[in-house]
Order: C-alpha cells, then structure tokens, then sequence
C-alpha cells in the first residue's frame, strides 16, 4: 500500500502544477500497488478542488485511480499529537505519517520535510522509476 500526500494528487489533478509529470509517473510505476489517503488528506485535495469547482472532476479521478480513504480512528488522537510534537509538521502531515504507520505503508509525497520525518521515521518513500 502507498500512502498519498495532498502533493502528489494536486500534482495529478492539476495539469498546471510543478509536480504533474512526476505525480502521473509515479502513479504508472506503481500500478500494481494500492493506493490510499487519510480522509483528510483527501480532504485538503477537495478543498482546491471546490474552489475551482472541480469536485465532481476529482472524485471522478480518485474513482478512476481506485484511491481507498482511510478513516481516522477516535484512538489515533494520541500518536497524531506525538507525530505533530516530534516532527513539527502541521496535521494534515501528520496524518500521511500516521496512516503509513497505521497500515505498514509507503509514502508518496513532492513535500521535502515530510519525506524527510517519514525516513526518520523508518518509513519507505515511494519514488517513481
């Protein structure tokens, strides 16, 4: 499984952005995987998306690339503060961290100081081919 950041489905989504070729090779070289993102990861995503009146265009996409939402538990309260503490990044950061911990997965992220918590962290950063 491959956790996504907001960085790699804004790159996706918006042919405009600095992260476009790199967010749409990345997603081919791992077809084969599973692709997942917290609810508010994915919530961040629809916020632009609305503002640009594209909600309806990026659940159309999240559909096609078959992107799983995964829910955040009442319990994840404590670890999201501990994450939010030791690494200094703000929530929605936390969240990538904590779903790939949550679920032993990868990270995908064009965010410098996410990727750099995530390695400390232990956790595998999937870059494309």
């Amino acid at each position: 499984m491959i956790i996504l950041d907001a960085s790699v489905l804004i790159g996706h989504f918006e042919p405009a952005d600095a992260h476009h070729g790199q967010a749409a090779a990345l997603l081919k070289s791992h077809l084969t995987d599973t692709f997942a993102a917290s609810v508010i990861t994915l919530a961040e995503v629809y916020a632009g998306a609305a503002r640009a009146r594209h909600s309806d265009r990026l659940h159309q996409l999240l559909t096609r690339l078959q992107i799983h939402t995964l829910e955040l538990r009442a319990d994840a309260a404590r670890r999201l503060g501990e994450l939010r503490a030791a690494t200094k990044l703000k929530m929605p950061d936390c969240c990538v961290l904590y779903a790939a911990q949550h679920h032993n997965a990868a990270i995908a992220t064009f965010d410098a100081p996410l990727a750099a918590r995530a390695a400390e962290l232990g956790l595998a950063i999937a870059t494309h081919a």
